[in-house]
């Protein structure tokens, strides 16, 4: 029986003109595994990014939720382990919000644990031939606060919900993997979830 997920990517920030998470997402095929995929770009904004994944899994109604942003400075693709409760803008947002130690939610937990199988999903992309590693720290800016704010809506529930930061494109700087690679390597974590 055919699973549903619901996989996403950030729109390019920081005066980028492109997104590696967008682009791996967009060239993801329609089905992987045993998941039939949408494919939805989000904005780099605090708030709003969650808020439209949000609206588009209460039509789509997916089993698994998997968000992908771009993690500059790191050589491998890695599975996020956790998301804390911080907003901490090393740089504006796309709307030019810069929070400095503000709450996601100001009376949610300090953190919550991913819901899919990061360990799983870091082996299955090594065993892919590609570069993978559990990262402990998803940031404090756009990335974790998406995050964060959709474990925090699906706690308790059945919908797994999971991010995966991956590095720049060759032409953004090093360290960086060619795009056809993260496309590969979101495909085996995909599979392992």
């Amino acid at each position: 029986m055919s699973r549903r997920l619901l996989v996403t990517g950030f729109d390019p920030f920081g005066g980028a003109d492109i997104n590696p998470a967008w682009e791996a997402v967009n060239q993801l095929p329609d089905e992987v595994g045993d998941f039939t995929l949408l494919k939805l770009q989000i904005p780099t904004v605090f708030g709003e990014a969650a808020r439209r994944v949000l609206a588009q899994a209460e039509k789509f109604q997916p089993d698994v939720i998997l968000c992908v942003g771009q993690a500059g400075g790191r050589n491998a693709v890695t599975p996020e382990r956790i998301a804390v409760n911080i907003r901490d803008g090393k740089i504006p947002d796309n709307e030019g919000n810069q929070p400095e130690g503000e709450r996601v939610v100001p009376d949610g937990p300090a953190a919550y644990f991913s819901t899919v199988p990061v360990k799983a999903m870091a082996d299955a992309i090594c065993a892919a031939g590609l570069p993978g590693q559990v990262s402990n720290s998803a940031g404090a800016f756009v990335c974790n606060d998406t995050l964060y704010l959709l474990l925090h809506h699906y706690v308790g529930t059945d919908v797994r919900v999971g991010f995966i930061h991956v590095p720049w494109l060759p032409q953004q700087g090093t360290p960086s993997l060619p795009l056809e690679n993260t496309v590969q390597a979101l495909i085996a974590a995909i599979e392992a979830c």
